[in-house]
């Protein structure tokens, strides 16, 4: 009998040496005459296991992790494959605490299938979605996605169906999709592990996007830093044309959707989306005025749906029977399905979690993340990318979801948290923020342009202790400038962690010349 085993080709198992370990499993089995098939998946999401190894056993996965080159000849002398006893063994992986108390929805297949097995992705649900969406009209897709409650998983969280109604209704002899896979947060990986572990969930969701709204061309556009990602997408689109995903004929109807990928050159600011049309059509990433809206004048003039990766790829789910009812039931208030939430920083078990909107930040973090690290107190946790506001802990309880955190003054963002011990300056966190805005400001607005490089200087003289009364109620001023006057998100929310750095540790502003 042959034994299959699971190992990750996810950038996070490999970095940390996945490749040597399917190696050496491989060429052990073949020395010890044992049958094996070696299957590559995507990341379930536990960077803390990687890399982590499978064995099916009569139809059930149990899994042994961390697992180094130097585990391999152990893990065969203790006869893993029939599941002897290891230091490493996991037990079924259904089992795991940390996978159990999941809702699995967008990230169902990651880890669990090849990505590019057209027939083991239909075999786990695909297909289905695009199936339905082609006997629905435009408006019965877009109902589907209302009464979901889909929002944009990019950080706006605006109502995914009401972008797509938009586009619908506006005439124009050419449409567009836009997947936005800039994805340039710190802490954030959830659009590249969707990638290289269910490439054929984003071309589905955007296909059924185009159904929607009537375009027949769509373009990703993917961050330069991601190689991995890019390889996996680009070897899935011919498979997905041959499988009738994508081209003239979807699953072999009249309907027509086809797509292509483009490639960032590495700015934070084309993560915004109409920097990202302006790089899309050949120019300088630069934020456009609205209006108009991408939605009324978007790629090439043309009505434009751009929609964030993770919000594309959950579609299909939404479209699959009576998923949107089921989907919609998930969460809380009008923060409804699923998030999936990335755990970075310093914390035990890093790594992505898919949960229902609601679930409190101390479950995030302290029960499926472990706490710290280095075991020392929190301090901080830092949520929506670079630009979100840091948390004290009296804040963990907070739910999240939309509302809940900007009652809080803080926001959603692209999932990101990044979490931070008692020994981290949260000044020196806030100055960086104000460095981060000056680097990747794309010089349109002055608020942004200078506001940032003048904001680094006042931080600096007040952790000089120069004039520091008038120069915390000048940095206040400057925030409130660039919060109002910016053209875009980029300028408008990097007052947001300088200002709760302030508000929640301003201990940390204090004159820190002569310190450690």
């Amino acid at each position: 009998m042959t034994r299959r085993i699971f190992i990750p080709r996810d950038a996070t198992a490999r970095s940390l040496g996945a490749d040597a370990v399917a190696d050496l499993v491989t060429s052990e089995a073949a020395r010890r005459g044992i049958a094996i098939t070696v299957v590559r998946t995507g990341s379930r999401g536990a960077m803390w296991l990687e890399p982590l190894v499978e064995v099916e056993i009569e139809g059930q996965r149990h899994g042994f992790g961390p697992v180094t080159e130097a585990d391999v000849a152990g893990l065969f002398e203790q006869d893993f494959l029939n599941l002897a006893d290891h230091p490493l063994a996991l037990g079924a992986m259904d089992a795991l605490p940390w996978l159990a108390r999941q809702t699995r929805v967008t990230f169902a297949r990651c880890g669990v299938i090849d990505p590019l097995d057209l027939e083991a992705y239909k075999a786990h649900g695909g297909f289905a979605g695009l199936a339905r969406a082609l006997g629905l009209d435009s408006a019965a897709i877009i109902s589907a996605v209302d009464e979901a409650g889909l929002r944009g998983r990019g950080g706006a969280g605006f109502p995914t169906g009401i972008k797509w109604r938009t586009v619908a209704t506006t005439p124009a002899d050419q449409k567009y999709i836009v997947c936005n896979a800039d994805e340039g947060d710190s802490g954030t990986f959830s659009d590249r592990m969707l990638m290289e572990g269910d490439p054929f969930a984003v071309i589905e969701g955007m296909a059924i996007a185009g159904l929607a709204v009537g375009a027949t061309r769509g373009f990703i556009y993917i961050r330069s830093e991601y190689p991995d990602a890019i390889a996996t997408m680009t070897n899935a689109l011919p498979l997905a044309r041959a499988g009738g995903l994508l081209g003239p004929a979807l699953l072999g109807s009249r309907a027509t959707f086809d797509m292509e990928i483009r490639v960032g050159a590495g700015a934070y600011i084309c993560g915004e989306e109409t920097a990202l049309l302006e790089s899309l059509e050949g120019r300088r990433g630069e934020v456009r005025p609205k209006p108009p809206l991408p939605a009324v004048s978007g790629l090439f003039g043309k009505p434009t749906v751009i929609n964030n990766l993770v919000t594309l790829a959950t579609v299909p789910a939404i479209l699959t029977g009576s998923g949107e009812a089921a989907y919609g039931a998930l969460g809380t208030g009008r923060s409804r399905g699923t998030m999936p939430v990335q755990l970075g920083g310093n914390i035990t078990r890093g790594g992505l979690v898919e949960v229902p909107f609601g679930t409190s930040l101390r479950t995030l973090i302290e029960d499926f993340g472990g706490g710290t690290a280095s075991a020392r107190p929190l301090k901080a946790v830092q949520l929506g990318g670079p630009l979100g506001a840091y948390l004290p802990p009296d804040a963990l309880d907070v739910p999240l979801d939309y509302e809940g955190l900007s009652a809080i003054g803080a926001m959603l963002g692209h999932g990101g948290i990044v979490v931070f011990d008692d020994t981290a300056d949260m000044g020196a966190q806030a100055r960086f923020a104000m460095a981060f805005c000056a680097l990747e400001s794309c010089g349109k607005c002055t608020p942004c342009r200078i506001g940032s490089t003048r904001g680094v200087e006042v931080i600096d003289r007040i952790r000089a202790g120069e004039n520091t009364e008038a120069n915390l109620t000048l940095l206040e001023d400057l925030c409130a400038t660039m919060t109002d006057g910016s053209l875009c998100a980029l300028g408008g929310l990097t007052a947001l962690p300088v200002t709760s750095a302030l508000r929640h540790f301003p201990e940390d502003f204090r004159d820190t010349r002569g310190m450690p």
